[in-house]
């Protein structure tokens, strides 16, 4: 489960960073979002990965890792999702803003360069 996860992140950050090299804001805005997928699931993860535990430990069980997952990432996982959308908005406004006053998508206003022929 943990390798499974483990590939997820790294997929997810990977395929992130690789569109927010791309020269087009909107491929940037994509690669932000997965970005901060990839760091959300690595916080989550560190909660640590139990299925079918309770979140707080039971009275009746003894309060070790393997009884406890900590919800505090949980929360905060949920708080930088909220925050992520937020920002999310933003950048789509400001992209349609940049496109609106420069007609181009890219994020250095130029369009590509024709090929001399």
């Amino acid at each position: 489960m943990e390798l499974i996860v483990a590939m997820a992140i790294g997929v997810l950050a990977a395929s992130g960073t690789w569109l927010v090299l791309r020269p087009r804001s909107f491929q940037v805005v994509i690669g932000l979002s997965l970005l901060s997928y990839a760091v959300n699931l690595f916080i989550f993860v560190t909660g640590s990965l139990s299925i079918g535990h309770e979140p707080v430990v039971k009275p009746w069980l003894t309060p070790n890792l393997e009884n406890y997952t900590d919800p505090l990432p949980q929360a905060l996982v949920l708080t930088a999702i909220v925050i992520g959308f937020a920002t999310t908005a933003l950048y789509l406004v400001l992209l349609l803003a940049a496109r609106g006053l420069s007609g181009t998508d890219h994020v250095d206003g130029k369009d590509d360069e024709e090929p001399e022929q």
